[in-house]
């Protein structure tokens, strides 16, 4: 396992940004993965959900992105949605903070810090 700290960014993300400042604060380095970038894989989009206990990509998703309604994910089989994440990076929420096989999705910005020190 990797002591890696993974931060899944976006920079306009006000919670992202928070998330950064505490780890800075905190004095614990980390890797931005700037997915809207480089949008995940479908398989990594699964390992990410086995980290973060979920069952459906649905569960990862932003329900009030325009793109969410517009491609009618919830009428989506699991390949769709893993799919429409690949497609539409900006419907994964954000931010996710992934270390040592465990992932959170960091939101307030402080479940990042309670993983680590979990």
């Amino acid at each position: 396992m990797s002591e890696t700290i993974t931060v899944w960014f976006h920079s306009t993300c006000s919670k992202c940004r928070k998330l950064q400042a505490l780890l800075e604060e905190a004095g614990r380095p980390f890797e931005s993965r700037f997915y809207r970038d480089q949008p995940p894989e479908p398989a990594e989009v699964e390992e990410l959900l086995g980290m973060l206990g979920m069952r459906d990509p649905i569960e990862l998703m932003r329900k009030k992105e325009a793109a969410f309604s517009e491609f009618g994910i919830e009428g989506l089989d699991r390949e769709g949605r893993l799919e429409a994440l690949r497609s539409h990076p900006e419907l994964l929420e954000r931010p996710i903070l992934v270390w040592n096989g465990r992932a959170v999705v960091a939101r307030p910005p402080e479940k990042g810090l309670e993983l680590l020190e979990s």
